[in-house]
């Protein structure tokens, strides 16, 4: 074997080491979701406030800094320096589509609501489904077809589940964000959480499921079906975590605990610093890493919290009308940024079976 080989082969266990490393630390983050279902049915609903204190902490763990490596994360996977032309690029992106989207706000919120819950549902369902390739190597998920089938799947759990069994906490808030703009327009939204809707939904989404899993189920190997029993635990895992746990708190720590963590190893394996201190069991030398790329532009999106905060027409005075704002605020940026981990995608063969 060549020298260059050896190093190759050297180089695949290292890689694979980091992604062992980066799928312990997603899978005992997520066991927070389970102590969340465990708690809520044996003790109920916390007060509300309770509820909204795993949103306010993501504005500075985890959540809102997710996303604050964008800059680095595409040079980095391509093996490239970071140069003032890759710089420029995302950051002209987060403007014009930050921008565009921050305006669609103002001038319809009712359609901007829509279009925040379907970019995330897209956002959410494709960072799990790099998640169950890259941690979990999932080979039932050979296809194209298969992975986008799950990315509705995964995306759709946070954004439909919690609107079949808590549809007046789902109207609640998307009525605290449209309010912010025009309280008079989130009545249009009203159909949207009628009971045949839900039925509707409920019924479409849970073909989906099915439809996904008995695929995937098919596909797998008799003797290495451990990758689908993952996707199959996480899926229905979390249909009973967001049918059983009120949506701000569920979504609260589904977003620091599960997508966002999630991101933040993606980014750190495309480092070589922070990859090469989780190859080496070093989880706190990545998360410093980490913490020091995204602490710039984390200080950046508190800015345009700030920015959003004083334009709105209706001035925040309770704190879910804050959460609201910060609500609006992740939108807006989550536009950009999924365009980043679309290419981030496209580098990687996510959707290159």
């Amino acid at each position: 074997m060549s020298r260059d080989a050896i190093a190759r082969r050297a180089d695949g266990r290292a890689a694979a080491a980091g992604r062992r490393v980066a799928a312990r630390v997603s899978l005992g983050a997520g066991s927070l979701l389970l102590v969340a279902i465990v708690t809520t049915v044996l003790g109920g609903s916390p007060p509300l406030a309770a509820q909204y204190v795993p949103l306010a902490l993501s504005v500075v763990v985890l959540g809102l800094p997710h996303g604050a490596v964008d800059h680095l994360v595409v040079p980095r996977a391509r093996g490239d320096p970071v140069t003032r032309r890759s710089l420029a690029f995302v950051g002209g992106l987060y403007l014009l589509l930050g921008s565009a989207y921050a305006a669609g706000w103002f001038l319809a919120p009712v359609a901007a609501f829509v279009l925040f819950i379907l970019v995330t549902l897209v956002h959410w369902g494709q960072g799990d489904v790099y998640a169950l390739l890259a941690f979990v190597g999932a080979s039932h998920l050979e296809t194209r077809a298969s992975r986008l089938l799950a990315l509705v799947v995964r995306g759709g759990l946070p954004m439909l589940v919690p609107l079949i069994a808590f549809p007046e906490q789902y109207a609640f808030v998307a009525g605290t964000l449209v309010g912010l703009f025009d309280p008079g327009a989130a009545a249009a939204l009203e159909p949207a959480f009628a009971r045949p809707v839900r039925t509707a939904v409920a019924i479409g989404f849970g073909s989906l499921v099915a439809l996904s899993l008995g695929l995937g189920f098919g596909r797998a190997e008799s003797d290495g079906r451990g990758p689908w029993l993952v996707d199959a635990a996480e899926t229905v895992g979390l249909i009973v975590y967001f049918a059983t746990v009120p949506p701000i708190l569920a979504i609260g720590l589904y977003f620091c605990f599960w997508h966002s963590l999630r991101h933040i190893l993606r980014t750190m394996l495309v480092d070589p610093v922070a990859g090469t201190a989780l190859e080496r069991g070093a989880i706190d030398t990545a998360i410093r890493r980490f913490a020091r790329d995204a602490a710039p532009l984390t200080a950046g999106g508190l800015l345009v919290f700030v920015a959003i905060g004083l334009a709105v027409p209706r001035t925040p005075a309770t704190v879910p009308d804050l959460l609201a704002l910060y609500l609006v605020t992740i939108a807006v940026l989550t536009l950009p940024h999924v365009v980043v981990v679309t290419l981030l995608d496209r580098i990687q063969g996510v959707w290159t079976p």
